[in-house]
């Protein structure tokens, strides 16, 4: 298991070594993800919808393949509603994918958790944060999600 308790900026890249790096940015929050997936397999494609300004107004652009016979969209009430860990597993997948890829995912918020979403196994890990949010996405990706990692900022209370 890889387990990150941290109070930086950025953290990542957790998964495998292939596809293209991304970098969506850092916004005010995280207002909506869409996930295309395999229940048995992998996490093929993310989406995510950033706030700005107390507003969802930006989304960035797909990442990953056109796969995945699942879709998961998770609508965060934003801004009240933060993300402040997620957990998920990496592994090959051998027949599909021979370099690790994301296999599942579970978001964690101030309210409540998501997921998972995909097959857990392979590599854990957990990303935790301690007074922070999650205000942006980076990663790997080319036909799967290959990597994921996260723009942090400090949480205010609300």
């Amino acid at each position: 298991m890889v387990h990150l308790s941290l109070k930086s900026s950025t953290v990542g890249l957790l998964g495998g070594p292939g596809g293209t790096r991304w970098d969506d940015g850092a916004f005010d929050g995280v207002s909506q993800i869409t996930l295309r997936y395999s229940p048995t397999g992998v996490i093929d494609s993310m989406q995510v919808t950033y706030g700005v300004n107390d507003k969802p107004t930006f989304s960035a652009p797909k990442h990953g393949g056109n796969g995945g016979p699942a879709t998961a969209q998770i609508v965060l009430r934003f801004p009240e509603e933060i993300l402040t860990k997620v957990t998920g597993y990496y592994s090959a997948l051998p027949g599909y994918v021979d370099t690790p890829v994301i296999r599942s995912l579970t978001f964690w918020t101030n309210m409540g958790a998501y997921g998972p979403y995909g097959p857990e196994q392979g590599t854990n890990f957990s990303v935790s944060l301690e007074d922070e949010k999650i205000v942006g996405f980076i990663g790997r990706s080319g036909g799967y999600l290959d990597a994921i990692g996260f723009h942090l900022e400090r949480a205010k209370k609300i």
